[in-house]
């Protein structure tokens, strides 16, 4: 149910969009699509059939910081042009919900922004989640289920 103004259409005074969140390694222009098929930032680098954002930035955090590739992470607002569904990677299989509010969809999402401060995790933390990966990957265990 969406809340409307005294007016009569749009959103209430105080009333916001979710905001979604994708972070990578890719430099990318307000106005680029990002669009499945293109190679996954994670595991083994298989052809991806969807996009991943997030509502978090927490969640997007991660995503920049892992994601492989050169150059430094990055987080893109962006703008969904389709429906999403809950990202199964994360949602009920490591944490119960969807508290990352991390999503997919078979569409295009389209940038609009780059979030341009942010903090990143320590380096102890970002080592042992990196090994974490690691290890996971050693026991054939792909870390996106596509």
């Amino acid at each position: 149910m969406t809340e409307t103004s005294a007016m009569g259409s749009g959103p209430a005074p105080g009333v916001f969009a979710q905001a979604y969140l994708h972070g990578t390694k890719a430099q990318l222009e307000p106005g680029d699509l990002i669009r499945p098929g293109h190679t996954s930032n994670f595991g083994s680098r298989r052809v991806a059939n969807f996009v991943y954002v997030t509502g978090t930035l927490d969640a997007a955090v991660w995503g920049a910081e892992l994601s492989v590739g050169e150059g430094r992470g990055r987080i893109y607002v962006v703008e969904v042009t389709g429906s999403l569904e809950d990202d199964p990677n994360v949602t009920d299989k490591r944490f119960a919900g969807n508290p990352t509010r991390s999503f997919r969809t078979r569409e295009p999402v389209r940038v609009v922004g780059e979030v341009v401060r942010w903090q990143g995790h320590d380096a102890q933390t970002l080592a042992t989640m990196r090994s974490r990966v690691a290890e996971l990957a050693e026991q054939g265990i792909e870390h996106i289920d596509e």
